[in-house]
């Protein structure tokens, strides 16, 4: 054991003794507090004393009893040992330890903590050797349960695989133009069913190996057999096969005409992956769910992206520049991920965090002169969708306009407060530049409409993700205003989209409002459709059969603002708000640019020297 837990562990058995307060004391009592022998208790204590940790003055002679001073604080030392434990990147272990010892009655500790960890965050340069490395240690407040494109759930997840991955394609900084990116350019036949890609040469994976056609094959492939449920599988599922013209060219061939086919190809779900080295003697890989849990991807990630992973213990991920990248190495040297909670408001008036680039904060007046900030350009939406094959009372309409009506958007977004928050009637972006108007009708009027649709109390059960906690819990105080009875329950996202959620009667969730938007859209109406009554789920499979068919953008749009009309009419789609998203960061940041959910692309990022 160190001596400074020693001192700790010797601080905690006399818990009712001050700093400077005498107490006498034998040394055979200390060690039987400490466990050990009394020639290691005398040991420790010389050593205690050299460190200025306490005074001790021996006294000799039967009967006498020597004198205790402890002069360093309990808080002190369990914060160093935290600290030491953190520099050695055992993150989890740190908040684990103080967790322990707040228990034990040094309270303030995780805040102290969090404000020295803060200040490790940023850009920092460091001489290794004759070599010089730029790192930025960057924060992340999420838990990183996987990092296999087809496995991510989470924008923490999606942030990272961008930095490891690469797709076929990419979407514009615009978002509106899909761009070359692993291939160099692709065909089209006129049915607009078979689709073939040019890979470009020399691309590298992280292991050193070049890039081939069978690499494309084997992630679709893969990305089928894994996640035949998952995210955007109703483009992915669509492929009739996969061919090899020759070892750069892929061409897909698909069951029907599908206009989302490419955008989803600029999305990180289709990250390509390393096939397996195929033996000599073996002319066709194999099919089997070993192959295909190939390198346990999620867990040593091997991409052709800018980074590469080289560790991942203990809450810190680490990430090195991949030397060979294609399209050019990265200026940083090294990003260190940190995935443990943050307090991410800034204010003016208190000493900055050092770490110099946050996603998703608040910025308060008087700290916008020290921090420039960037109004991310996607938003969150949150909504709630009505299980309409749930016999409950939303199954009745009128008891569904009553609900609708019994929504106090004005008062949920009081409850949640944030300069970021806007009423919102529409996943589309209004005409005007004015926000919509919150409708929000008198108590009596709720209640009146409550009883003639035949409420009466019953209990209405709502499911979201406990990540949506703070939002459920307002959503059941404003409708306990209302008089209605609202249950929550939580089910883990990797779930979301299984049969759990159709046992309750509504559905909470946000979407992603991005340059991924179609995709995202037409993802949330398939689910939909699966509690809708059957007559309307017929209805709405043509309608985006038509919408997938159409190649002019404008109709597109015209075509969703339709359904989204049709739903909300039906208040089997009910609006809550809309979130924009900030990032901030610090004036000595140059590069900054944005990717899909408003993260910064870590390739791009280079520091100055600000001047004193």
């Amino acid at each position: 054991m160190k001596m400074r837990q020693h001192y700790i562990a010797l601080r905690g058995a006399l818990p009712q003794l001050q700093e400077h307060e005498p107490y006498e004391v034998t040394t055979l009592e200390l060690a039987a507090a400490l466990d050990c022998t009394h020639r290691n208790m005398v040991l420790l204590l010389q050593r205690m004393q050299r460190e200025g940790w306490l005074s001790w003055e021996p006294r000799r002679g039967r009967g006498n009893r020597s004198v205790l001073h402890f002069l360093a604080k309990k808080e002190e030392l369990v914060l160093q040992e935290a600290q030491e434990i953190a520099q050695k990147q055992d993150l989890q272990m740190a908040i684990s330890y103080l967790q322990t010892m707040d228990s034990e009655g040094t309270r303030g500790l995780r805040s102290q903590f969090q404000d020295w960890l803060s200040k490790r965050f940023g850009f920092h340069s460091e001489v290794l050797g004759e070599r010089r490395l730029d790192i930025l240690r960057f924060p992340l407040p999420q838990t990183i349960h996987s990092l296999d494109p087809a496995a991510i759930h989470y924008s923490g997840e999606s942030h990272l695989v961008n930095q490891l991955f690469d797709g076929l394609v990419r979407m514009s900084p615009s978002g509106d133009t899909i761009l070359p990116h692993l291939a160099h350019t692709w065909d089209i036949d006129a049915a607009r069913t078979s689709w073939t890609f040019y890979l470009r040469k020399g691309v590298l994976f992280h292991h050193g190996r070049e890039m081939l056609a069978a690499d494309v094959v084997f992630t679709f492939e893969r990305l089928k057999a894994l996640a035949p449920r998952g995210l955007y599988n109703w483009v992915y599922m669509g492929i009739v096969s996969i061919e090899m013209p020759d070892e750069r060219s892929v061409r897909f061939i698909l069951e029907e005409r599908n206009e989302a086919f490419l955008p989803f190809l600029a999305t990180n779900r289709a990250s390509i992956v390393p096939a397996p080295e195929v033996p000599p003697s073996t002319k066709k890989m194999t099919s089997s769910p070993d192959r295909f849990a190939y390198a346990e991807i999620g867990l040593h990630p091997i991409g052709t992206g800018p980074f590469r992973l080289v560790d991942q213990e203990h809450g810190v991920m680490v990430l090195e520049a991949f030397p060979a990248y294609f399209q050019g190495r990265g200026f940083l040297d090294r990003v260190e991920v940190w995935t443990q909670p943050l307090h991410q408001e800034l204010d003016g008036q208190a000493e900055q965090p050092a770490f110099q680039v946050m996603h998703n904060v608040r910025i308060s007046e008087t700290a916008t002169e020290q921090w420039q900030q960037v109004r991310q350009s996607g938003t969150t939406c949150k909504f709630l969708t009505v299980n309409e094959l749930r016999e409950g009372p939303l199954a009745n309409a009128a008891v569904r306009e009553a609900f609708d009506l019994a929504l106090n958007r004005a008062e949920i977004i009081e409850r949640l407060s944030g300069d970021v928050i806007e009423p919102a009637d529409s996943f589309w972006t209004p005409h005007s530049t004015s926000s919509p108007t919150i409708k929000s009708a008198a108590a009596d009027t709720v209640e009146q409409c409550l009883m003639k649709a035949g409420y009466k109390g019953e209990p209405i059960i709502l499911a979201t993700i406990p990540q949506y906690e703070a939002d459920a819990l307002i959503v059941q105080q404003v409708c306990a205003l209302a008089g209605i009875t609202l249950m929550i329950k939580f089910i883990p996202a990797e779930q979301f989209k299984g049969e759990e959620r159709l046992h309750a009667d509504l559905l909470l969730f946000a979407i992603m409002l991005d340059e991924h938007r179609e995709l995202r859209l037409i993802d949330l109406f398939k689910n939909m459709q699966l509690h809708m009554r059957p007559d309307m789920q017929v209805i709405l499979e043509q309608q985006l059969n038509e919408l997938l068919s159409e190649s002019d953008a404008k109709r597109r749009s015209d075509q969703f603002r339709q359904i989204e009309h049709q739903l909300a009419a039906a208040h089997s789609l009910m609006f809550l708000y809309r979130k924009h998203l900030k990032t901030a960061f610090h004036p000595s940041i140059r590069g900054i640019s944005l990717e899909s959910l408003g993260w910064v692309h870590f390739r791009d990022l280079w520091f100055t020297r600000l001047p004193e």
